[in-house]
């Protein structure tokens, strides 16, 4: 996908919108990617099998958009695989220190009114334009 396209970034925010809605109205919970994950280890079979489901969900809609529109997920790396690592590792050191991701406080929290919530999506947010800023002044070119 070379540009933007509005209509499937609004359809695709709606079902992320209507899942988490969903999540919360009807089992309770936040659908926040990083809590669920975390909680796989918990030692209450319903609750890894209810967060299970739901990651194993996410996992199988990847993958038939990936067969239904193989092209959906070509991109170019403008970085090193290292680096990429690299960068990963640093998004779940961030998501334990802010004690959830984008997920579960951009997406849920927000729309709840969290203060917590608009305060970590702000930081989010500042941190990844700095970090883009700062790593483009560095090692140039675009990300």
């Amino acid at each position: 996908m070379d540009s933007f396209a509005p209509i499937s970034a609004l359809i695709g925010g709606a079902f992320i919108g209507v899942s988490a809605s969903m999540m919360l109205l009807l089992n309770g919970r936040i659908a926040g990617i990083s809590g669920l994950l975390g909680g796989l280890l918990s030692q209450r079979p319903s609750d890894v099998n209810q967060r299970g489901v739901f990651l194993a969900g996410l996992l199988v809609g990847g993958l038939v958009l990936g067969f239904v529109m193989p092209g959906a997920f070509v991109m170019e790396a403008s970085r090193s695989t290292g680096a990429l690592i690299v960068a990963g590792l640093l998004v779940g050191f961030g998501t334990r220190l802010g004690n959830g991701c984008t997920s579960g406080h951009g997406v849920c929290g927000i729309s709840r009114m969290s203060p917590r919530a608009l305060a970590a999506t702000g930081t989010f947010m500042i941190a990844g334009f700095v970090t883009v800023g700062l790593i483009t002044q560095l090692l140039g070119g675009s990300i």
